[in-house]
């Protein structure tokens, strides 16, 4: 059974790919699509993706500073939601629909 419990253990690489892919599904998310809210998800999605590569290696290294980047990742992504949002609301109000070409439009 020894060999089993090796084959199932995970390690850097295993989060690294994981990482990887979060990130480029939040990247294709706000490349090709329009909608604001889609788009800040798919920010958040990125995000995460760094945010587990920073768990990994600091898990990796055996240093908390990876974690403690994390914490300002999460601070920011907080209010970059936060303003998104305002903004989401105000185009929504302005032109009933929410659609990233509109924020051109919000400067009058």
């Amino acid at each position: 059974m020894q060999g089993l419990e090796s084959f199932f253990e995970v390690g850097l690489n295993h989060y690294l790919i994981l990482s990887t892919l979060l990130f480029a599904c939040g990247l294709a998310g706000v490349l090709l699509r329009r909608n604001v809210i889609v788009i800040m998800m798919s920010i958040e999605l990125m995000l995460n993706g760094v945010n587990l590569s920073f768990v990994a290696f600091s898990k990796y290294m055996a240093m908390l500073e990876g974690q403690i980047m994390v914490f300002f990742v999460m601070t920011i992504a907080a209010a970059e939601a936060a303003v998104g949002l305002a903004l989401a609301v105000a185009i929504f109000k302005r032109f009933r629909e929410v659609n990233i070409r509109y924020f051109e439009q919000l400067k009058g």
